[in-house]
C-alpha cells in the first residue's frame, strides 16, 4: 500500500466536490486538472490545508436541482492531491490521485463558494486495497481499441499501450476516452475490475460503430 494513501478510519466524513461533468476519476487513476475559477482554487486551497483531498463527482443532467445547484450523480470519487503547480496568471495546475469511491449521504451547506458533501464510503473500502483481479479481457480490450481510434481519429502510442498492465490500461481508458457522461458513470459504478473491463470493451465497439450510451447501472446485452 501507497505509505501516502489514507486508512479506513483517517477518510474525512465531509470532503469538497468538484462537479465536473466528462472527467471521470478511478481509484488509481492520476486526473490533471487546470483550476482557475475562485470557488475552487479556494477549494483547492483549503484541501491542501486539509488532508489534501476532495472528491470529483459528475452532474446529472437527469437529477432534480437542489438549493446548491445542479444535480449531480450519487457516486464520485475520492482523490488525493500529488502535484501542485501556481502559473503566474493565477491559475493552478494540479493532478489528483484516485483513493476510493464514495455514495453521497447528505449535501453540505457549501463553504466558500464550492460545494461540500458527507461521504459514505463503507461500499468501497476495497478501492483502497484491491485484491488481485480476476482475468481481464486484455486481448478483447486491444481487439476493440483499434477500430475505436481509427473511428475518432486518434493517433495513439500504440506500443507504450501494449506495454500497460491490464489494470492500468482499463483505468487509464475509462478515464481520457471521450464517452459520454453517462457512460462515464457507468464505468465508476461497475462492481468489479472485470465488469469495468467488460463495459469498456462494450463502449469502445458501440462506438466504433457509432452506437448509443451506456446508461449507469446499465450492462450491454
Amino acid at each position: 500500500m501507497n505509505p501516502f494513501q489514507p486508512a479506513p478510519e483517517q477518510l474525512p466524513a465531509e470532503i469538497a466536490v468538484f462537479p465536473l461533468s466528462g472527467a471521470l476519476l478511478l481509484p488509481g487513476g492520476k486526473l490533471p486538472l487546470n483550476i482557475f475559477e475562485p470557488r475552487y482554487l479556494a477549494m483547492v486551497l483549503d484541501s491542501l490545508a486539509e488532508g489534501r483531498m476532495f472528491g470529483m463527482v459528475q452532474g446529472n443532467p437527469r437529477g432534480p436541482r437542489t438549493a446548491q445547484g445542479d444535480g449531480l450523480y450519487h457516486v464520485g470519487c475520492l482523490g488525493r492531491l500529488t502535484s501542485f503547480a501556481e502559473t503566474e496568471d493565477g491559475r493552478l495546475l494540479i493532478t489528483l490521485t484516485g483513493l476510493l469511491r464514495f455514495r453521497i449521504a447528505e449535501e453540505l451547506a457549501p463553504r466558500r463558494g464550492y460545494r461540500r458533501v458527507r461521504a459514505d464510503y463503507t461500499p468501497y473500502l476495497e478501492d483502497l486495497d484491491p485484491p488481485e483481479p480476476a482475468e481481464l479481457p486484455r486481448e478483447a480490450i486491444l481487439a476493440a481499441l483499434k477500430p475505436y481510434f481509427v473511428a475518432k481519429g486518434i493517433d495513439a502510442n500504440w506500443s507504450a499501450i501494449e506495454q500497460m498492465s491490464c489494470p492500468t490500461l482499463v483505468t487509464t481508458l475509462s478515464m481520457v476516452c471521450p464517452f459520454a457522461v453517462a457512460e462515464k458513470q457507468a464505468l465508476l459504478e461497475a462492481a468489479t475490475p472485470a465488469e469495468r473491463a467488460n463495459d469498456l470493451v462494450a463502449l469502445l465497439r458501440m462506438a466504433a460503430l457509432g452506437g448509443g450510451e451506456l446508461p449507469p447501472g446499465g450492462r450491454p446485452s
